[in-house]
C-alpha cells in the first residue's frame, strides 16, 4: 500500500519523459513567483499555464478535480471572511456586515493563485515517482534532512494510517459506538495517544535498524537521470513564462 497512492506518477506523456530534476526545478521556478503575485491578470495566466501543464501530462481529470476540490474547501473559508474584513467600496451588506469590492478581489486572487499552483505541482511534481523525487532533490543539492523528511513522511504515513484503521477495527469489535458524550471523547483521545506512542516506537525501531545496516545520513540511489536537449527547452519555456508574469506584475503596478 505504501507507494500505491502516487496517482499521477505513472504515464507516458511528454511531461513524464522529462528529467525529474528539470521537472522539480521547473515546478519551483513557476510556483514560487505565482504565490507572490498581487495582480489578477498574471494570476489568471498562471492558472491557464497550469491547465496546459495538466493537459500535457495527460492526468486523469477526475482525480485532478478531486484534488482541486479538497484545496478549494479550505479556500472557501476565505470567501466567508475576506469580503467583510477588507476596507473599500461596499458592494452589498448583510446586516452589520459590509462586503467590499477589494475583499472579493483579494479572495478571488488567492483562489486563482492557489488553483494555479496546485495544477502546476500536480503536473510537474506529482508526475515524479516518490522513489525518484528524493534522489532528484539530492542531485539538486537540496538539504539531506529535507529529503529524508519527505521520503520518510511519504513512506510511513500509510503505515500509520494502517495502524489507525487496525485500532478503529479493534474498537468496533469491542462494541464501541461513537456518540456525543464524555466516554467517546476520552476514547478518541486514547486512540490518538496510542497512535503517537506506537508511531514513536516504530520510529525508534526503524532508526535502530537503519543504523545496524550502516546508514550514515544519506540515501544512495541506483536511479540514473538523463537530461536531454528538449528537457532544457522545457525548463527555458517555464523560465520565460515566469519572467513574463513577473513583467506583467510590475507593469500592472506601473513600476515599468
Amino acid at each position: 500500500m505504501a507507494f500505491n497512492d502516487a496517482l499521477f506518477a505513472s504515464g507516458d506523456s511528454s511531461i513524464h519523459r522529462i528529467d525529474p530534476r528539470i521537472r522539480l526545478a521547473s515546478g519551483v521556478a513557476v510556483t514560487v513567483p505565482v504565490a507572490l503575485l498581487t495582480a489578477s491578470q498574471p494570476a489568471w495566466l498562471a492558472f491557464a499555464f497550469g491547465l496546459l501543464l495538466v493537459k500535457m501530462a495527460r492526468l486523469d481529470l477526475i482525480r485532478v478535480m478531486q484534488r482541486l476540490a479538497v484545496v478549494n474547501v479550505f479556500i472557501a473559508f476565505l470567501w466567508v471572511f475576506l469580503p467583510f474584513s477588507q476596507p473599500g467600496d461596499v458592494l452589498w451588506s448583510l446586516g452589520p456586515l459590509h462586503a467590499s469590492r477589494e475583499g472579493i478581489d483579494l479572495a478571488l486572487l488567492i483562489t486563482v493563485k492557489s488553483n494555479a499552483i496546485v495544477l502546476a505541482l500536480m503536473a510537474l511534481l506529482g508526475s515524479i515517482p516518490v522513489q525518484d523525487l528524493g534522489p532528484a532533490m539530492q542531485r539538486l543539492k537540496a538539504p539531506d534532512k529535507l529529503c529524508h523528511i519527505l521520503l520518510f513522511t511519504y513512506r510511513y504515513i500509510f503505515v500509520i494510517h494502517k495502524e489507525y484503521m487496525t485500532m478503529r477495527q479493534a474498537m468496533r469489535a469491542r462494541g464501541f459506538k461513537p456518540r456525543t458524550n464524555r466516554h467517546t471523547y476520552q476514547t478518541y483521545a486514547w486512540l490518538v495517544g496510542m497512535l503517537l506512542v506506537r508511531s514513536w516506537d516504530r520510529a525508534e525501531r526503524v532508526r535502530d535498524a537503519m543504523r545496524c545496516r550502516g546508514f550514515r545520513g544519506r540515501f544512495y540511489s541506483l536511479a540514473r537521470f538523463e537530461t536531454r536537449t528538449r528537457d532544457y527547452g522545457f525548463l527555458a519555456a517555464c523560465l520565460l513564462f515566469t519572467a513574463f508574469i513577473i513583467y506583467l506584475e510590475f507593469t500592472s503596478k506601473g513600476a515599468l
